[in-house]
């Protein structure tokens, strides 16, 4: 009885951290940061709360004889080495801010905490700053402070920019902002001698205790790849997808198509690289109208069009309001608009438009939730329209055209990478794989639901054999295209394609089809599954605002941790996902027990998986978030509900120790609620509590 009630309060206690660490990131949205880190992240009842967690662990830890499975122990103790790290941490280290003018020496900092001066043990000068851009372009790619530092005497040069550091004696100095006349830097400085060694500790303990796990034939996971279920074979999906783009030439003065073609493959600067003219003339098109066309008409003519013809064009209805609202308040009567209909003779409308919503948002902010986001939603497409009017602009006055310089200084892409960029651009990779995905996934949902209809027998067999076939190439097929596709992106943009939304749900998805081949054999119900959640991935990455376009990587994302640390988390979260339509599947069959036990049994078998990825890619984000901001964990609030998902996770590999989890019904019940702290994590962060991780939507 004794027992139970420890397990009891422990259980609750862990609940309970999870519900204050969720509710901790919405009262950082609603009071800001500092609120937050004072209140709750560095209070002491939330160090006591902590505490009292990693105090029932090691109670639960000598209660199970975990000594006697040696790969557990070293896994729930890397936890508890990680959570000394951090109070150790918390307790002896120190942050702060230097800022260094070129001809003056600096012997202390400004602790943030509390705002007073510390002294350093060393002498510190700035001998000049530089911003490095991209070649061509006024896009930063790092900023250098070159820095003189006077050690014993002795004066030392060294270099600090983005994600290299300047360490001395145990003080470290990030690169964190400039002086607009670049005469000044201003660095971060960190000093955490005993926290930052003991944490990297835990890290490299848990991940060699994660590979131990999945390992080891004496634990659950090896157990569990034995069971004889897994050895039985499986089903594939089929469908075909089709679309057509039609379009009807319009009385415009327009260059002619011959013409046009010769400008697809001509050089130009645009978003901060060297690209076709096709991309420059396409993402234009796209812009304005929201297709990648323009009445039959190519990219090239309606871009040259607008620079030959502007008293023509400027009468042609191509700006796109999607906004009801927008077009009411503008008096338009279709959703399209020409140039001059957002001009009143000389007056720009849209000018007071904008300082009307304004003022809007600021008077509604005490009135009510609901009536500000209005504000706020109809205040952003009116910018979003206002930016369309200033590409048209700069188009007319020269400045959006950019050709590549002919001083040598910029290197011109190859005739190669040219021609592909411009056939990704003319094949819509990712519109063909949703379509085709998700029909195909639905016909192998019915063809599966059928196939358990029937009875196990010599007709169930048939009807599997004499298809097989067909779902094998299909799925087979899909999964080389979509690779094909973002292989192509990647020779294009000369990177990993990690660094934005678009670019992680394509990963998500490209995964999804790859376990999807690998393990239809074994299980027919991934057929269905993985068709169905990377068809709805790439959907919402087709629909959403996420940006499509290849962009160079911003300066603090230039780090080879970055690959590393967003292909763990994606694994992860397409195993979340898999998890989550096979528990809906197994919910959804009642009278079948063989079929449900099977998606149980994958459930559980994929949990250690995508548990073990998702912790250690969490902890590879810490060390880069060291390296670039002098601090492995800043409570930001993607860090928080990706810490808040894997507590939430890690509960149902306590079989033993809570026993509903062996309840198959509540186990899936569990797997569906919980892929709602990864849609969080992954969407809610981004477009409701933002950030530092906002770059990445």
């Amino acid at each position: 009885m004794k027992e139970r009630l420890w397990k009891n309060v422990w259980v609750v206690l862990y609940v309970v951290l999870m519900g204050v660490l969720a509710i901790a990131t919405f009262l950082e949205h609603a009071y800001g940061t500092t609120f937050v880190q004072t209140h709750i992240y560095h209070a002491c009842w939330f160090c006591g709360l902590w505490g009292a967690l990693a105090f029932g662990l090691v109670r639960a830890c000598g209660k199970c004889r975990l000594w006697k499975r040696l790969p557990v122990l070293w896994w729930h103790g890397s936890l508890l080495v990680i959570l000394g790290g951090a109070m150790l941490t918390y307790l002896t280290g120190e942050k702060g801010y230097v800022h260094l003018v070129q001809g003056q020496e600096v012997k202390s900092f400004i602790r943030t905490s509390d705002q007073q001066t510390r002294v350093l043990p060393f002498s510190l000068s700035l001998d000049s700053f530089r911003v490095v851009y991209y070649p061509g372009t006024e896009a930063p790619s790092d900023y250098k402070s070159y820095v003189s530092y006077k050690v014993n005497g002795k004066w030392k040069e060294e270099v600090i920019s983005m994600n290299r550091i300047l360490s001395v004696e145990g003080y470290r100095f990030y690169q964190s902002s400039y002086d607009p006349d670049l005469s000044g830097s201003w660095l971060s400085v960190n000093y955490d001698p005993w926290g930052i060694t003991v944490t990297y500790a835990g890290y490299l303990c848990l991940a060699f205790s994660s590979l131990w796990l999945l390992g080891s034939r004496r634990e659950s996971f090896f157990r569990l790849l034995r069971h004889p279920l897994w050895r039985k074979t499986g089903l594939i999906w089929l469908g075909v997808c089709a679309f057509q783009l039609t379009a009807q030439a319009r009385p415009v003065s327009v260059l002619a198509r011959q013409d046009a073609e010769k400008l697809k493959m001509r050089q130009v600067i645009y978003h901060d690289r060297v690209a076709p003219f096709h991309t420059l003339a396409r993402d234009f098109v796209i812009k304005l109208s929201g297709k990648p066309s323009y009445h039959g008409l190519t990219p090239e003519q309606v871009v040259v069009s607008w620079l030959l013809y502007p008293e023509e064009w400027q009468h042609e209805p191509m700006f796109r309001v999607k906004s009801k609202r927008l077009r009411q308040e503008l008096g338009l009567k279709s959703e399209y608009a020409a140039l001059v209909d957002l001009f009143d003779g000389k007056t720009y409308r849209l000018e007071g438009l904008l300082q009307k919503q304004q003022d809007e948002v600021r008077n509604t902010h005490e009135k009510g939730w609901l009536e500000n986001r209005q504000a706020k939603k109809l205040e952003k497409e009116v910018l979003e329209l206002d930016e369309k009017v200033g590409m048209v602009l700069m188009l007319q006055k020269g400045t959006f055209i950019r050709p590549l310089p002919e001083d040598g200084s910029v290197t011109p892409l190859s005739p190669l990478r040219i021609r592909a960029e411009i056939f990704y651009h003319a094949v819509p990779f990712t519109k063909i794989l949703f379509m085709a995905n998700l029909s195909l996934g639905l016909l192998a949902l019915g063809w599966w639901i059928y196939s358990c209809v029937m009875q196990e027998g010599d007709k169930a067999r048939n009807w599997r054999s004499r298809w097989r076939w067909i779902w094998v190439w299909a799925v087979w097929m899909a999964c080389l295209f979509h690779w094909t596709s973002y292989l192509l992106r990647w020779y294009i943009g000369g990177r990993i394609p990690l660094g934005n939304g678009h670019e992680t749900m394509l990963f998500l998805a490209g995964f999804l089809l790859l376990c999807t081949c690998i393990w239809q054999r074994r299980f027919s119900f991934l057929l269905p599954a993985g068709l169905l959640l990377s068809g709805f991935t790439l959907l919402v990455a087709y629909l959403s605002e996420m940006n499509p376009q290849i962009t160079p990587l911003m300066p603090v994302l230039l780090s080879p941790w970055l690959s590393l640390h967003v292909s763990l988390i994606m694994v992860s979260y397409a195993l979340f996902a898999l998890m989550c339509l096979c528990s809906i599947l197994a919910l959804g069959i009642r009278r079948h027990t063989w079929q449900r036990q099977r998606l149980t049994l994958f459930c559980r078998v994929l949990l250690y998986p995508a548990v073990l990825c998702l912790g250690i890619g969490i902890f590879i984000g810490a060390v880069w978030a060291n390296v670039s901001w002098g601090s492995y964990w800043a409570w930001d609030p993607k860090e928080v509900w990706a810490l808040i998902t894997f507590m939430l996770y890690g509960m149902a590999f306590h079989v033993q120790s809570l026993p509903r989890f062996r309840n198959p019904y509540f186990f899936h019940w569990f797997l569906i609620v919980s892929f709602s702290a990864i849609l969080m994590t992954y969407f809610g962060v981004n477009y409701v509590l933002g950030g530092m991780h906002s770059y990445a939507g």
